[in-house]
């Protein structure tokens, strides 16, 4: 695993060495997927070991590992047993926490807030000597919770941290590259468990509401995440990806 000519970088991921930690459904997947039909390799890491076998068998990754990353000890052991150096980090661990304050466990939400900035906070921290000079590490976080809401104390907090976190780390780790991907809904595995038989009229919604007609897919963050991957002038930004969600009045 090496890195390429900072040239070539530019244009696609051909010999460059992608780790996508939670690769085994939604963005994650659908990324590495992109990354091996464009010539790249994959290490593939995530919570599920089911769904990481059925990833590998499909892309012939370089290794898989099996773990949560919110386990920062096990996330330090995965960077240091890497073979070789690898071009880029894709981090899509982690989902939403949404509870009002009535009903909130301040003990849960706090756990979740630490987890959900401690993931990028350990790649970061365990990623360096190992991620070549101008590759890149790239965060999925989301644009759902940047408008107050009840229920969304922990999710806005969140949505507020990332850009900054992402920020500063582009200036401590230069130069290497660090960004953030803010998507809005997209239709993963995951948007199904969390709106259950909400999901189809969720779909209609937004096909009638967004600008692009449509809803938002894996495969569109996919494209966004190894373009910026490709893009060696991009670092510390937050890029939005939601369809024109945003744009419309609440």
């Amino acid at each position: 695993m090496t890195g390429g000519d900072t040239h070539h970088d530019r244009h696609d991921l051909t010999g460059q060495t992608v780790v996508v930690i939670g690769a085994g459904a939604g963005i994650g997947l659908d990324t590495a997927r992109r990354v091996r039909a464009g010539g790249g390799e994959v290490v593939l890491a995530g919570r599920n070991p089911e769904r990481l076998r059925r990833a590998a068998l499909e892309l012939r990754p370089v290794s898989t590992a099996a773990f949560d990353a919110t386990d920062t000890d096990r996330l330090e052991r995965f960077f240091r047993d890497l073979p070789g150096t690898v071009d880029h980090v894709l981090l899509t661990a982690g989902g939403p926490f949404y509870m009002p304050l009535a009903d909130i466990d301040v003990a849960e939400a706090s756990r979740h807030f630490g987890e959900r900035l401690a993931m990028p906070l350990g790649v970061a921290l365990h990623s360096r000597g190992r991620v070549r000079p101008g590759g890149t590490l790239l965060f999925i976080g989301g644009t759902g919770a940047r408008r107050p809401g009840v229920g969304l104390a922990v999710a806005t907090a969140l949505t507020a941290a990332l850009p900054a976190l992402t920020a500063n780390l582009a200036l401590e780790l230069a130069p290497i590259r660090v960004n953030l991907i803010a998507a809005g809904f997209v239709d993963t595995p995951l948007s199904a468990s969390l709106l259950g038989d909400r999901l189809e009229a969720r779909r209609e919604e937004l096909r009638a509401t967004l600008p692009i007609r449509r809803v938002v897919g894996p495969e569109d963050v996919a494209a966004l995440a190894t373009h910026i991957m490709c893009n060696d002038a991009l670092t510390g930004g937050t890029y939005d990806i939601d369809g024109g969600q945003g744009l419309l009045p609440h």
